[in-house]
């Protein structure tokens, strides 16, 4: 089970995140630009940008953490259920979220600091 701060601090390490509101609900962003947000409490989940084909394949695994809803159909976001996502695959999430909405100049920098390229 993982909390917004337990998602707040797997991103930490990713550069110039900070810390906002999106809808008025907690966020993740990077340049001004909105990767993760907690949906609100009613709706619940955690609302992670991706690519439609990430979507596509993470919906087909059958895997109960991660979900949708109309609302979200044909846009490039996954909702992930907190209480059933693996640490990895959240971490895997976020990382990718952020080099959806990273600008070109800071995507070296994650390499540099994970110890690889991208």
């Amino acid at each position: 089970m993982h909390t917004w701060d337990d998602v707040v601090e797997l991103a930490r390490d990713l550069p110039e995140v900070e810390e906002s509101t999106w809808y008025r609900t907690p966020a993740l962003k990077v340049a001004g630009k909105g990767f993760a947000r907690l949906r609100s409490e009613a709706e619940g989940g955690l609302v992670v940008m991706c690519g439609l084909d990430e979507k596509a394949a993470l919906l087909d695994s059958g895997d109960q953490a991660f979900y949708t809803t109309a609302h979200y159909d044909g846009y490039g976001a996954i909702l992930v259920d907190l209480d059933r996502v693996d640490r990895r695959q959240l971490l895997e999430l976020l990382t990718d979220a952020w080099l959806i909405k990273a600008p070109a100049r800071l995507r070296p920098s994650l390499g540099k600091r994970r110890g690889r390229t991208h």
